[in-house]
């Protein structure tokens, strides 16, 4: 059995776990903070994070939507394999714990075998970046 790795980011953030599931779930803000994308809040859905392509990616991320429990939980597969040299299938899982008036908002990006070591180095320095333009894109929620 191959190990594998996983990115964990975590992070206060001072605004309701509804406007963090709101900018996590709709297409249209997750394009803001992430990428373009055809996501629903559903379970079984399929849908792609879209970017310009690199060395070694596509450019295409191919996901399905595992978990759905709003506004406290998402998880989503991340890619199956197709668009990288890797061959990179990791799962992303996000966690929104209330506490007080903020939220900590856990992202879990796991599943990283040796083999993409290129994509677990990259994601990891991108994923704290990533959660700082999300913590933004809340804060624009009325």
């Amino acid at each position: 059995m191959t190990q594998t790795k996983s990115i964990v980011v975590e992070r206060l953030i001072t605004h309701s776990a509804e406007k963090i599931w709101r900018a996590l779930t709709v297409p249209e803000l997750v394009a803001e903070w992430l990428m373009q994308n055809d996501f629903a809040a559903e379970e079984g859905h399929r849908f792609t994070f879209r970017a310009a392509p690199v060395p070694g990616w596509s450019g295409v991320t191919n996901c399905v939507v595992l978990k759905v429990e709003a506004p406290r939980l998402l998880a989503y597969s991340w890619g199956d394999g197709s668009e990288s040299d890797s061959g990179l299938k990791t799962l992303v899982t996000w966690s929104l714990t209330p506490e007080g008036a903020a939220t900590r908002v856990r992202m879990e990006h796991s599943g990283f075998r040796p083999a993409d070591e290129r994509g677990y180095v990259g994601m990891g320095s991108s994923w704290p970046r990533i959660l700082e333009r999300l913590e933004q894109v809340a804060g624009r929620q009325g």
